[in-house]
């Protein structure tokens, strides 16, 4: 009998993250059994594959032992320098007027590279400045919207929220396969789940990732085994930024639109995913799997709650005992290994 309890509570240690999952349908649906439908998954989908990305990169710093704050200034970055590129010749208030119509790959491009630089710079302070991650990350947040603010208000575009985007921008966000229905699948959710493909490869596939998972889990053993942590944490924040950058691009095609306050607290959003997904605060835990499923937990909290009509004050203080809750389970079994 008591190896059974103890098993069972291994399993729900181990799984607890679906199961609070599975719980929170079963009570929204017992309340409205309209929300167990093609529809709702198709909304909650769409709704989080960017917030799936952001938190994919937020991942690898969390794994390392780090966090990463500047996400959120990132995202809105590179979603105004996209749309600032991308809006149709005969809009009233271009960003460039004068700017011809260029292949959309190029902005496209140039987003990833900005978020890839400053991820880069973000793993230069950290791993060779010795630099605190949350230190480091915290300033580049605020420097990161500064250089936004001040590029979004550059004439003649003077802080105005940039609309009137190209439809083959656009197209990403808002584009699907299938006849429209709730049965068609976005490009959106298709693209977030090429990324989690990718991102699982390199955690469980590669060198980076084993290397990742071995300075989370001992910093110092890792320099003893001969890893080059400084260089494995300068490429880590690069691809955490470019993931950002690709989440930003992708939610200004989503949204038709940018401005600089995009991505505003983005980041403490994909942290607590990441978080209750089982990525360990200490470092050296964590699986896409998990990721991908603490995105799906807020996402049904912030949609289904809406949906039976739950004040938006009260899914802040469930979403905050949720987060209180992962982070206790995370201490637990954190102790249980020592």
């Amino acid at each position: 009998m008591k190896l059974g309890l103890r098993d069972a509570g291994q399993f729900v240690t181990q799984y607890a993250i679906y199961i609070v999952l599975v719980v929170l349908i079963v009570c929204i649906s017992v309340y409205d059994p309209s929300f167990l439908s093609v529809q709702t998954l198709h909304d909650i989908l769409l709704q989080n594959a960017t917030r799936a990305i952001i938190a994919l990169g937020a991942a690898f710093v969390l794994i390392t032992g780090g966090v990463d704050l500047s996400a959120g200034r990132v995202v809105g970055l590179t979603a105004v320098i996209s749309a600032s590129m991308l809006q149709i010749p005969e809009y009233a208030r271009r960003f460039y007027p004068d700017l011809p119509q260029i292949w959309v790959g190029i902005p496209i491009l140039l987003a990833i590279l900005a978020g890839l630089i400053v991820g880069l710079v973000n793993g230069l302070i950290v791993s060779k400045l010795r630099v605190p991650p949350f230190i480091a990350t915290l300033g580049t947040m605020v420097a990161v919207y500064g250089a936004n603010s001040l590029y979004f208000d550059m004439k003649p575009n003077q802080s105005q929220p940039i609309g009137g985007l190209r439809s083959d921008f656009t197209t990403l966000g808002s584009g699907y396969i299938g006849n429209g229905g709730p049965y068609s699948v976005p490009y959106l959710v298709l693209i977030a789940i090429a990324i989690a493909a990718l991102v699982w490869v390199i955690f469980n596939k590669t060198r980076l990732g084993k290397n990742m998972y071995a300075i989370g889990g001992n910093v110092q053993a890792a320099h003893v085994s001969g890893i080059n942590v400084g260089r494995n944490l300068f490429w880590i924040y690069g691809i955490a930024g470019s993931l950002y950058g690709l989440a930003g691009l992708l939610e200004a095609a989503k949204t038709g639109g940018a401005s600089n306050n995009y991505g505003n607290m983005y980041e403490l959003d994909a942290i607590a995913a990441c978080v209750v997904g089982g990525v360990s605060t200490s470092g050296g835990i964590g699986t896409v799997p998990g990721v991908m499923a603490g995105v799906l937990i807020f996402g049904v909290i912030n949609y289904g709650l809406t949906f039976i009509g739950v004040s938006p004050y009260w899914q802040l203080i469930i979403k905050g005992l949720i987060i209180v809750a992962a982070v206790s389970f995370d201490i637990r079994k954190y102790l249980a290994r020592r």
